[in-house]
């Protein structure tokens, strides 16, 4: 059995959507960006170096790749502090 068609409203958005804030920040978007940039870069300095033992593969790019999923973490959790006019 078929559903009756309803009549429905074209080009209109529910009030709803555009009234809600964002939940990210312009800062949180650049904060994870970095974030994400010291992880690639943690993966290709360990990449780049062949060798298993080498410095650069086995103490300085764990240390980015950690440092850089902790900004990660750091840029999800950040939100800015409430101003006096919001309260």
């Amino acid at each position: 059995m078929a559903r009756p068609r309803t009549a429905t409203r074209t080009g209109t958005r529910p009030a709803a959507s555009s009234s809600r804030p964002m939940v990210f920040s312009r800062r949180n978007y650049h904060l994870l960006l970095i974030g994400v940039a010291l992880v690639v870069v943690g993966f290709a300095i360990m990449a780049i170096e062949h060798e298993l033992d080498g410095f650069w593969s086995r103490n300085v790019a764990p240390i980015i790749i950690v440092a850089g999923y902790l900004e990660v973490i750091w840029a999800i959790l950040w939100r800015p502090r409430a101003s006096k006019r919001d309260q």
